[in-house]
């Protein structure tokens, strides 16, 4: 089986990578940063990758086909975690802030999942976990990032809708809402913060993975909250 993960390069995208091959899966790495050589030399033979320039489609159709033909198999699962962060006071942003947000976080999703999507349709079986975030649930926790709030919102709407479209086909479509990660970032851009409380990686990639697995062929459309105790 192989599992294909956008954003692999970063600290979420790679614990997922990690996590699956430990299981013995292999992966396809997608990613914009050149960080993703040094995570495919660790995972070695089990991982496939490709590197994308843009959130377009036919950049995501160009990566997807690369890593199928590398692996010599056909995506069965895929982890969206691309994206990214941007904070800002709404009356005071301009239209560059929103129109970054939302091709990082949601139009590499439909980018995505239009190149995904047929496929496993058209073999009966797949299934895709996007993440999202705990503002979409809680948009007011979202102050000073309400661009990034909104895109995400829009990524999440993306992964219900599309888990209503395709749930006869046998394929599956949910996403997680995860609050703040324990992240070498996130500590250093909240020095005063209390780490033990955010989400580590590692748990936050277990349940991803979850998601992708057969134990949960019955979860589709949901969007579950991985809030720790932020």
């Amino acid at each position: 089986m192989l599992t294909l993960i956008t954003g692999a390069g970063g600290a979420l995208g790679s614990a997922v990578a990690r996590l699956l091959v430990g299981r013995g899966q292999r992966v396809a790495l997608v990613e914009r940063r050149p960080s993703l050589a040094t995570l495919g030399a660790e995972l070695g033979a089990a991982a496939v990758s490709a590197y994308v320039s843009d959130s377009s489609s036919a950049e995501f159709a160009r990566a997807l086909a690369e890593c199928e033909a590398a692996a010599g198999e056909p995506v069965s699962c895929a982890a969206l975690v691309a994206g990214g962060w941007a904070g800002g006071v709404l009356v005071h942003e301009g239209a560059h802030e929103l129109a970054d947000m939302l091709d990082l976080n949601t139009l590499s999703v439909h980018a995505a999942l239009a190149g995904l999507l047929p496929g496993m349709v058209a073999r009966g079986a797949g299934a895709v976990v996007i993440v999202g975030s705990r503002n979409v649930e809680r948009p007011w926790s979202g102050k000073g990032s309400a661009a990034y709030t909104a895109s995400k919102a829009a990524a999440v709407a993306f992964a219900q809708a599309a888990a209503a479209e395709v749930l006869s086909s046998g394929v599956r479509v949910n996403s997680v809402l995860i609050s703040t990660m324990d992240t070498e970032a996130n500590r250093e851009g909240m020095p005063d913060a209390d780490p033990t409380r955010w989400v580590s990686t590692e748990s936050a990639a277990g349940v991803v993975a979850f998601l992708l697995s057969e134990e949960a062929r019955d979860i589709s459309g949901a969007s579950v909250p991985v809030y720790g105790r932020a």
